[in-house]
């Protein structure tokens, strides 16, 4: 029926306000029946997600794809992350416009020193809190939402600092409202998203393909490179990247960095195609077939 989208800065108070708009829409008339998506429930610990951006990369692709699978017209998904890049929360806005429903976003504002004092808080407590050097690079690359922007509407802002998280916050209340109020012909203040044709029948590109792309992509490179290593910078002929797939065969050795740009450039084109034909493939081993078969052709012997 509904994605929420939390945002805010790294310890700003989403996840109590995740919980508090949880509990308001069960104890709504409506009854809704809402599930919560977090690093915690994926059992992802949130220093190493975001060390590196592989690692920042590989948790947005798990989220977005238990969001995919979750989404639904009889429940209310509500996604409690950092969704601060706003690149990302644009694909979040997809899959809620594929599924045709409703999507907002709460953002928890609060000033970085006081984001800050929080963390240094919760880890004297003992509590899950973030590496300082790591909570430093999240605040600089938080991208603040904008309710122009279509995937940052509607807007509805929270100050945690300032007026504390209820229940019976007024915003938390507007949200409730807007998720849970009856749509008909005099309703045009809720906007329920309709799929268009591409995403009907892509649903965005098939967000958890792409995801499944990216990771299956990576473990042909790493065993390529590993392969590599071992023979010593002589050409390589009949490397197995696995039961069941085509055989890699190369006539030269190939740096990591010309591998990188040739998984980049693979994941693009299928990323591509697949807006104008089939979606890329959604296992591992069909994705490893098809990168190991684009190899061959850009780097095997004639």
């Amino acid at each position: 029926m509904a994605l929420v989208v939390i945002c805010g800065q790294p310890c700003s108070g989403k996840s109590k306000a995740a919980l508090c708009l949880a509990e308001a829409l069960k104890e709504s008339e409506s009854k809704q029946t809402v599930k919560i998506i977090d690093e915690t429930s994926l059992h992802l610990d949130r220093n190493q997600s975001y060390a590196n951006m592989p690692a920042e990369k590989n948790l947005r692709g798990v989220l977005r794809s238990e969001v995919d699978r979750s989404v639904s017209r009889d429940n209310i998904i509500i996604v409690d992350s950092l969704n601060s890049i706003k690149g990302y929360r644009y694909e979040l806005w997809c899959l809620a416009r594929a599924s045709g429903i409703r999507y907002c976003v709460v953002f928890c504002d609060v000033e970085e020193t006081h984001c800050r004092q929080w963390n240094v808080e919760r880890r004297e407590k003992g509590e899950a809190a973030y590496e300082d050097h790591i909570f430093d690079d999240l605040v600089r690359r938080f991208e603040r939402p904008d309710s122009r922007n279509r995937w940052d509407s509607p807007l509805f802002e929270i100050w945690p600092h300032r007026d504390g998280i209820e229940k019976s916050s007024a915003p938390v209340s507007d949200a409730v409202s807007y998720l849970t109020k009856n749509v008909d012909s005099k309703s045009r203040d809720v906007k329920v998203l309709q799929p268009t044709i591409a995403t009907q029948n892509v649903r965005f590109s098939e967000a958890n393909s792409l995801y499944e792309l990216d990771r299956a992509t990576q473990e042909v490179t790493n065993t390529l490179v590993e392969a590599q290593s071992q023979a010593l910078g002589g050409p390589l002929n009949g490397v197995s990247i696995g039961q069941g797939l085509p055989i890699l065969n190369l006539s030269r050795s190939v740096g990591l960095p010309e591998l990188r740009r040739l998984r980049r450039t693979f994941i693009k084109l299928t990323g591509q195609t697949s807006l104008s034909g089939p979606p890329p493939p959604s296992d591992a081993e069909s994705a490893k077939r098809m990168f190991v078969d684009y190899l061959n052709r850009e780097l095997g012997s004639h």
